[in-house]
């Protein structure tokens, strides 16, 4: 496996900027997720490490090796897109064996037959390795493109949103077989999602990408705990960041334009009136739909709450983040 270093990437397509000075090392052996709305650069991304793209300014860089020039299989890559990308007239079995029969890697029969089978069960899609790929279910054809993926042994393995056509279930079940996958293989792998569920059960490095740029890169957890923008901190937790006017609760520092409140930073049962506007039950945690001076907040709280809609709840904030007004962080 490799580290792969991203060294002031730009990419334009006509006017459009797709990418924009973007420097970025995923360490060896890392799980590294982008995190962005439609449009961030993510995919772009993923295309110039693959290199069906080609930077228009910048280095990339996999295991020291320069990749200017070199194909995708040159450059040693497995890449499952969005769209599952199986040939349709041939069996899941052959599909998956596809890769590893190439004149390259000169695989041993014996060796393609374990390996195929090793996925097809982690994926649970033994039964359907004699079935054509067209008779497939969209979740099954995407299954067999990850398995496509998995059965090979390359330096980099890229995602662009494997698990969007999958079910709850199997999304959640195979989150953890990815990531076990790839903490037992030792892979580097660079993952693009919508779901910050995935990224923060996943990823051991998160980049954050917003019109082209990288806003920041760091764990899970500092991203979520210290975030540098406003738009970062959106990016993950569930439910969401709430933004309000840095003045609602009092004691702003200077230059502060809004405040930033986790459900974890808010206090209940003193501070501020708040009227319940709506309960949420979700079995282990409750969220409170609250209003505070004309603004809506939601938070979380005990499971078993007795609240309902009309009642008044006190809240105050507690190591809140601070924003100014173009949303960056202040310290």
């Amino acid at each position: 496996m490799a580290e792969v270093c991203l060294t002031g990437i730009t990419k334009r397509f006509g006017k459009d900027v797709a990418l924009d000075d973007v420097t970025m090392t995923i360490p060896d052996g890392s799980f590294v997720v982008l995190l962005g709305p439609t449009g961030a650069g993510k995919t772009t991304t993923l295309r110039m490490v693959s290199g069906l793209d080609a930077p228009d300014q910048g280095r990339i860089t996999i295991g020291g090796h320069n990749m200017v020039g070199l194909t995708p299989a040159q450059r040693d890559v497995a890449m499952v897109f969005q769209q599952y990308s199986l040939y349709p007239h041939m069996t899941v079995r052959q599909n998956l064996e596809f890769p590893l029969k190439s004149p390259i890697l000169r695989t041993p029969q014996a060796d393609i037959d374990r390996k195929v089978a090793e996925i097809a069960e982690i994926l649970q899609i033994s039964s359907k390795l004699d079935n054509k790929a067209t008779a497939l279910s969209g979740g099954e054809m995407q299954r067999v493109s990850i398995g496509r993926a998995l059965v090979r042994n390359p330096s980099v393995y890229l995602m662009d949103e494997p698990l969007s056509s999958l079910d709850a279930k199997l999304r959640a079940d195979l989150r953890l077989e990815l990531k076990s996958i790839q903490a037992d293989s030792g892979a580097t792998l660079l993952y693009v999602t919508h779901d910050q569920i995935e990224a923060m059960t996943m990823a051991t490095h998160v980049g954050v990408l917003d019109k082209g740029r990288l806003v920041q890169f760091g764990s899970p957890r500092e991203i979520y705990e210290n975030p540098v923008s406003i738009y970062a901190a959106s990016r993950l937790g569930q439910p969401r960041i709430n933004v309000l006017p840095a003045d609602i609760f009092g004691g702003a520092p200077s230059g502060a334009a809004s405040i930033g409140l986790r459900p974890e930073q808010i206090v209940q049962g003193e501070g501020e009136e708040s009227l319940v506007q709506r309960v949420e039950h979700l079995g282990d945690q409750t969220r409170l739909h609250l209003t505070c001076k004309s603004h809506d907040i939601i938070t979380v709280t005990d499971a078993h709450t007795e609240l309902k809609p009309g009642d008044i709840v006190r809240i105050r904030p507690r190591n809140p983040f601070y924003f100014d007004a173009t949303g960056a962080r202040l310290a």
